[in-house]
């Protein structure tokens, strides 16, 4: 087998899984890291979007040779403490209803709020576009992605 060296949630990790495994598997079953969900497997859901330099990606399709030597961010990573601006709008916004969705939801949010401090309701819905939540939470997923990016000014 060939070894893989990527960047996880900031730490270096490294293994023997085939290359072509995806990365949620990897994640879930290398890693003990199960915050990411498996939903559909065809990248359609985004109920495994994790964050690989920047870019949310779905995770059930992206081979883990793609992430060689790169950085990976799962909902494990956003903070270890529950203190980022997304975590604390999720909570403060009662967002989860069932739950099953919400670290893609969070990873996808997150990757936003990067890129755009100060989404309007159309840059939100654009770049949650790809995420579905069944139990059909998308108002309080917007209204915690507002509240997230005032947290994060007072952080």
């Amino acid at each position: 087998m060939q070894r893989t060296e990527l960047i996880v949630n900031g730490e270096r990790k490294v293994t023997d899984v085939d290359p072509s495994t995806p990365l949620l598997w990897v994640l879930r079953d290398t890693f003990g890291l199960t915050g990411t969900k498996f939903g559909c497997g065809i990248a359609q859901c985004g109920a495994c979007t994790v964050n690989l330099e920047g870019d949310a990606i779905r995770s059930c399709v992206t081979p883990l040779s793609r992430t060689a030597g790169k950085r990976v961010t799962t909902v494990e990573g956003l903070s270890k403490d529950g203190s980022h601006p997304v975590q604390r709008a999720w909570l403060s916004e009662q967002v989860p209803q069932c739950g099953y969705c919400q670290p893609g939801q969070m990873m996808s949010a997150s990757v936003l709020l990067a890129r755009n401090p100060r989404p309007t309701d159309a840059d939100i819905d654009d770049a949650m576009s790809g995420n579905i939540c069944r139990c059909g939470t998308y108002q309080r997923i917007r209204s915690a992605i507002h509240r997230a990016t005032q947290l994060a000014k007072h952080k």
